[in-house]
């Protein structure tokens, strides 16, 4: 393993508690013992979407830095790569949890558009990775 990938594979655990910090507060909430927030069913499914979006990207971006020591591709698109996915764990997931933010929501608001950027830069880090790897 590459230092440059061991690096990034501790961040990126270090990242994992606030997954668990939010999966706590997740399990309050559908428990009922945070029925005082007055959460809409729909906020209740976008919040469980952006934990289950974050635990599995993160799991994705793991791998996927190990990976990177294994593909040819341009430095530049190599940090692409690198810093593309975990970000996208965190994009994919704030866009579900800020779409939903809001007394009363139903609907998603304008951050949901932050999802799909996130969407869009995993999608691009992975091909980039898979296109690497078959170049290799």
């Amino acid at each position: 393993m590459s230092e440059m990938s061991r690096l990034l594979c501790g961040i990126i655990f270090i990242t994992v508690p606030s997954i668990e910090f939010g999966g706590a507060f997740l399990l309050r909430v559908l428990s009922g013992r945070m029925d005082g927030l007055g959460l809409t069913p729909f906020q209740k499914s976008m919040f469980r979407a952006g934990h289950a979006h974050a635990g599995v990207i993160v799991i994705l971006s793991l791998i996927g830095e190990v990976l990177c020591d294994y593909a040819t591709l341009p430095i530049n698109w190599l940090w692409l790569v690198r810093i593309g996915m975990p970000l996208s764990a965190i994009l994919i997931s704030g866009g579900f949890f800020a779409a939903a933010a809001g007394k009363g929501r139903t609907t998603p608001n304008a951050w949901i558009r932050m999802l799909y950027i996130g969407a869009l830069l995993l999608a691009v880090s992975m091909i980039t990775l898979g296109v690497g790897l078959i170049n290799s």
